[in-house]
């Protein structure tokens, strides 16, 4: 068994270089990284520029990029609607850790609802797997509030470290099951992956080890609950490798990632590319779902990913308070961890305009694919690692349909 298929969880000072060879035969291309050269507080994207050599953003950044102010000044803030967090461990920290990022940033509070599912340890600040799960935990919980204030969180705590193949990933279908049966969550964000080739029988064709726990999945398909994944943090690996579940999986949108260039105030300086590590895969076990007929020429007979992507590259990651060991403090966010639970926001502004659960959503965002929605915005600069794909005009492996104009986007689900 590889270790633990966190996504990265980088700090300000680590090297936003990930393997571009990893292929999902060799390990999982979720890498947790140690954060380190944690801040006191908070630095504008210039003075990270100069002092750390790389951006850094504010949530009001991210919000100016992506087109959120039109919708918050409406009220549309995610209120009345439910983001669940899926982890493992969780961490001790996470509701004074929310209340500094949202005293810090001038955002509402809101408190996090916490579900230990199974038998979860004590926490301990000296086990690194716990302690990265906590890291991911808030970098998760932090990302969706700040595109979503209004919306009520859910994080559930799992109690066995999900690494690669099954292991750890039947208690987090049992949570999310529960939850969609008592009707607590719009839309579930989930933060890790494992390789499709990993569940035993994949070799001979066998696959039911991973389909046998699509339940959950098809039990909030039924329920019209949205399901986002990230997409991987491997740069990709080209057809025949397998894919990385669940976002592989048809029922669950894969959000990949991008770079964005932004100045202090949130205006691009460049149109977004593609982030070196966005995860683009095609799906061993899954065949092409009819929302994906349309790329049918790109992603062939098989399910292809990612569908959408958003900022995800460590180079322009969102500023993250934590305070759960030795170290309590500001760092830098990143990988398709930071972007799955920002598009979970989307979701819940989405859901709370049109005033129901938008459910498989990427029957939308398809359909407004198809239709060259303004809501869309194509990504055609960037390349994911040397085993992956460049971004091109339309839908590829490094990016999916592009990112969002998320005002634009909203209006177009009426």
């Amino acid at each position: 068994m590889s270790k633990s298929a966190r996504t990265v969880l980088v700090a300000a000072l680590v090297a936003a270089t990930l393997p571009a060879t990893a292929a999902v035969a060799a390990a999982t291309p979720l890498l947790p990284l140690q954060r380190t050269a944690v801040q006191p507080a908070p630095l504008p994207t210039d003075q990270c520029l100069a002092k750390l050599s790389r951006h850094c953003y504010s949530p009001a950044q991210l919000l100016a990029a992506y087109d959120v102010n039109p919708l918050h000044a409406k009220g549309i803030t995610g209120k009345g609607r439910t983001i669940v967090i899926v982890d493992s461990f969780g961490s001790p920290t996470i509701q004074h850790d929310l209340e500094v990022f949202d005293k810090q940033f001038g955002l509402p509070d809101t408190q996090v609802e916490v579900l230990k599912w199974g038998e979860v340890p004590p926490f301990d600040p000296t086990n690194d797997d716990q302690t990265g799960w906590a890291g991911e935990s808030t970098l998760d919980v932090e990302s969706a509030h700040a595109i979503a204030p209004g919306a009520k969180i859910v994080l559930v705590e799992t109690g066995v470290s999900e690494t690669e193949g099954p292991v750890g990933v039947p208690e987090m279908m049992s949570a999310i099951n529960h939850l969609v049966n008592a009707g607590d969550g719009d839309v579930v964000s989930m933060s890790w992956a494992t390789g499709e080739r990993h569940f035993p029988g994949y070799e001979v064709g066998d696959y039911t080890s991973l389909t046998s726990l699509r339940y959950a999945f098809q039990n909030a398909a039924r329920h019209g609950v949205t399901l986002t994944a990230s997409s991987g943090d491997g740069g990709g690996a080209q057809a025949g490798s397998g894919g990385l579940w669940p976002s592989s999986d048809p029922l669950v949108t894969a959000i990949g990632g991008t770079h964005l260039d932004l100045d202090n105030t949130g205006k691009r300086l460049a149109a977004d590319s593609a982030w070196k590590g966005s995860g683009g895969y095609v799906s061993q076990v899954f065949d092409r779902p009819a929302y994906q007929n349309a790329v049918k020429s790109v992603v062939g007979a098989k399910r292809g990913t990612p569908d959408i992507s958003m900022d995800a590259d460590p180079d322009g990651g969102l500023w993250i308070y934590s305070s759960y060991d030795s170290q309590p403090g500001w760092w830098l966010g990143g990988g398709t961890s930071q972007s799955s639970p920002l598009f979970a926001g989307v979701v819940a502004l989405a859901d709370q305009a049109v005033g129901h659960r938008l459910g498989q959503i990427d029957n939308d965002i398809y359909r407004l694919y198809a239709r060259h929605a303004a809501g869309l915005v194509d990504v055609t600069t960037g390349q994911t690692g040397t085993n992956g794909y460049p971004a091109v005009p339309g839908y590829d492996h490094a990016t999916g349909v592009g990112t969002l104009d998320v005002a634009k986007f909203v209006s177009e689900l009426h």
